[in-house]
């Protein structure tokens, strides 16, 4: 089957360089553009194939979260993500809330563009450290500030490493040997840790804790 993306973004030298980088380094077939969450929905409805979206925040008819939480609704096995020029903190974590799987800077190198969206299809959840714990929100305290991983338990700690890793559930219970069930009781007690509420923002905020070991 084909591996189609779809580019929703209403600078069309952006979407073309971008569909040349996803078809030329990352494998994809087909590329469809879109210059308004209009046309993203339409291409979106009427393309079968389709393994990726990418979103502008501030194309014509697009609503931020609300929008994003829609196509996550309408598509929950589709991977979902912001390209954009912001660097809001607030524009990060909405997105994440919204339960997109990663927020790419626009101005990120050709390289770790590359590797962004990989690790995005591979099921990571994708923000740079630089947007979501450093220099992107001065003034503000990063939203890992406070949490200590050592107060999680050791099998805790485990499910959300492989969170972390874009495992799904049924994976992480796999891996551990664990029920489905048990495995939602620990991920529900590792939110209320880090103070998030799904899975993205889990991955979001654990990603660099645990890099730190």
């Amino acid at each position: 089957m084909s591996r189609i993306a779809v580019i929703a973004d209403d600078h069309g030298m952006y979407r073309m360089g971008l569909a040349f980088t996803l078809k030329d380094r990352l494998g994809f077939d087909d590329v469809e553009e879109a210059a308004s969450l209009d046309e993203a929905l339409a291409r979106l409805g009427e393309t079968e194939g389709i393994a990726l979206a990418l979103f502008d925040l501030s194309m014509p008819g697009m609503q931020g979260a609300a929008s994003l939480a829609a196509v996550r609704e309408c598509y929950p096995a589709l991977r979902v993500a912001v390209v954009s020029g912001s660097d809001n903190r607030a524009d990060v974590l909405a997105a994440l809330a919204a339960g997109v799987n990663g927020f790419v800077p626009k101005g990120l190198k050709d390289d770790d563009l590359v590797a962004a969206l990989r690790s995005i299809m591979d099921g990571a959840i994708y923000v740079p450290a630089s947007l979501a714990y450093g220099a992107g929100f001065a003034g503000e305290s990063a939203p890992s500030a406070g949490i200590d991983l050592a107060r999680l338990t050791p099998r805790q700690r485990d499910v959300l490493g492989l969170l972390v890793e874009g495992r799904s559930n049924k994976e992480i219970a796999r891996a551990l040997d664990l029920g489905h069930g048990t495995v939602k009781i620990h991920l529900a007690a590792v939110f209320r840790h880090l103070g998030v509420s799904n899975r993205a923002a889990a991955a979001a905020v654990a990603a660099p804790l645990l890099a730190r070991g």
